[in-house]
């Protein structure tokens, strides 16, 4: 079995600072106990509800009903599917969570819903991650349309309004989900969404994206608006909103289009309307078609502008390869909107085919960087294709003033010193005692501002979002400073727990029924989980029945979420009793 730490391993260096490792025995009895309930509960309501694709797939990737899965579990039989698993802490930067979707990795965290919020938690936990996710990797067709959704994702141009949405919400779950927070600071951190949410910016193309992942992967049904099943990770994972989903009066079903991008939505709030897919080529031909719009794919100017308004690092890349990772911030266009020329500021990085070129990181090019864009005047192809013999004929050598006059009126004027070529191909010319004025004469690059690095290229073909080398110039320094709260429990809390593990080994060995019993009615007021535990455990056992009907009394008291539970898991055991 490969060991988690030989995934991580194999991991490029600026993703394994999200991963985590995951401690198996820092799972208390209980958590064990709302995986078990949870998940028999899921499948037992879900039954009717859920692509049959989803109960095939519990058992081919691993996830038992019975306790918290180990991640390397998953990791074996994930493999078997070409995929892997890696455990994280609570939310991911979207573009890192991207990358790993991208390399066929399925990113779980590593914690467990609270008891408090078995119905619902807005944070990511092992039981969405894994129970919801999972099992669609054994369809093909899913399984590619997820991996393609991750290379489109970590390519998606964001804007700072994104990671600070990113950082609120991941803040919010986390105080959310911790049993020392106050109302107060669940309110304080409501308030900042709240804010952010209220403030006007136009959603970045990550952000459309984003949306499209949320109507498809977390809470898309496939069929059609009047005959559906789940497919939604967020969905299968949440007892509540897989139930209220299915009402078609308070929740509009819609066909799945390219609209699905106009309609945002609240994390932290049942979903108003849903998307119905009609299959997995359905999801792939709406995604493609997302796709073609984005800058990645569709280059020219309307990118690098995109890229400017967003005033975030994002990679342009010219058709002989060469990549400029920085934040745009000027870009020049001809009489027909044709780009010529563009500048970055701030931290910049030169780079072919995702690899930093030696000497061009972010400390030479610390004050940012500008070239042209397109084709030379007389001459008829992309001087990055022109043969070094070609270009001496053309009066461009290294060793001598060259003067290169761009069809957009754009004019270089300095001593080649040097060209940069990778796979035959010139990607990069150096010049000192440079001088590069516009049409009407505006200087774009001063001899006082040191040597002028040209990008060789006639267009810009791709802009991405982030650096094109991630080690060398990482996005993100390190995961936020905020992590999943660990919860400290109370003498009270830890002496439930052994009864917790006291029933588990009654039920797993059929002995110490009585004993795991008699000691749990101590709890009747405390923890309907417990009792109702115990409830299961005797429910077939006549020497039992009274303190099954003690439960059952105890059990009929609860109230709000409780109380769905208990009735829904009654439901449950009604029928197998039946």
């Amino acid at each position: 079995m490969i060991s988690q730490q030989d995934v991580i391993n194999q991991l490029p260096e600026h993703l394994q600072p999200f991963i985590a490792t995951q401690n198996y025995d820092q799972y208390t009895p209980r958590d064990h106990a709302i995986w078990r309930f949870l998940l028999h509960q899921l499948k037992f309501s879900m039954r009717d509800s859920a692509h049959p694709t989803y109960f095939e797939g519990l058992k081919k990737t691993g996830i038992g009903l019975e306790a918290v899965p180990k991640i390397e579990e998953i990791n074996a039989c994930l493999n078997r599917l070409g995929w892997q698993a890696v455990a994280v802490d609570g939310f991911l930067p979207p573009a890192v969570f991207m990358e790993f979707q991208a390399r066929k990795i399925l990113a779980i965290a590593l914690n467990i819903r609270s008891f408090e919020h078995m119905l619902y938690t807005p944070a990511p936990d092992i039981i969405h991650e894994s129970a919801g996710h999972a099992p669609f990797l054994v369809d093909i067709d899913y399984a590619e349309f997820l991996q393609r959704f991750g290379e489109l994702g970590m390519q998606a141009v964001s804007n700072q309004h994104d990671m600070n949405i990113y950082e609120a919400v991941r803040e919010l779950s986390i105080v959310k989900e911790s049993s020392s927070s106050t109302i107060e600071e669940i309110k304080a951190a409501e308030a900042v969404i709240d804010d952010l949410q209220n403030k006007e910016v136009a959603p970045s193309e990550a952000n459309l994206l984003a949306r499209l992942h949320w109507w498809t992967v977390e809470y898309g049904l496939v069929g059609d608006c009047s005959d559906y099943t789940i497919y939604g990770a967020g969905l299968l994972s949440s007892l509540s909103e897989s139930q209220s989903c299915l009402d078609d009066e308070n929740v509009k079903k819609l066909p799945l289009t390219l609209n699905a991008v106009r309609t945002s939505y609240d994390i932290t709030l049942p979903q108003p309307q849903l998307f119905v897919t009609e299959s997995c080529r359905h999801l792939s031909q709406v995604l493609e078609e997302y796709g073609r719009h984005m800058c990645c794919q569709r280059g020219g100017a309307s990118a690098l502008q995109e890229s400017l308004k967003c005033s975030s690092i994002n990679t342009s890349q010219y058709n002989s390869g060469l990549q400029v990772a920085g934040k745009t911030s000027r870009v020049i266009t001809d009489a027909v909107g044709n780009a010529i020329y563009f500048n970055t500021e701030g931290p910049t990085q030169l780079a072919y085919q995702n690899s930093e070129l030696t000497g061009h990181g972010i400390d030479y090019h610390s004050q940012g960087f500008g070239s042209p864009i397109g084709r030379l005047r007389t001459m008829e192809r992309c001087l990055s294709a022109y043969t070094v013999d070609e270009l001496k004929r053309h009066e461009i050598e290294i060793g001598t003033v060259v003067t290169l006059n761009f069809l957009s009126g754009i004019k270089v004027v300095g001593e080649l010193t040097h060209i940069l070529r990778r796979d035959q191909k010139n990607i990069l010319f150096t010049l000192l005692n440079c001088t590069v004025t516009d049409i009407d004469g505006n200087v774009l690059f001063d001899p006082s501002w040191g040597t002028f690095d040209m990008a060789v290229g006639d267009s810009i073909t791709s802009v991405s979002g982030g650096s094109a080398d991630q080690t060398a110039y990482p996005m993100y320094e390190a995961p936020s400073q905020n992590v999943t709260a660990e919860q400290d429990y109370d003498s009270a809390a830890q002496e439930q727990f052994r009864i917790y593990a006291q029933i588990r080994q009654a039920r797993d060995h059929e002995q110490g029924i009585a004993k795991a019993i008699e000691d749990t009615v101590k709890f009747a007021d405390a923890d309907w989980l417990l009792n109702f535990e115990a409830l299961e455990l005797c429910q077939h056992r006549s020497e039992f029945s009274s303190q099954s009907r003690i439960l059952i009394s105890r059990l009929s008291q609860e109230t709000n979420d409780a109380k769905t539970l208990i009735t829904n898991g009654l439901a449950r055991l009604n029928e197998h009793v039946n």
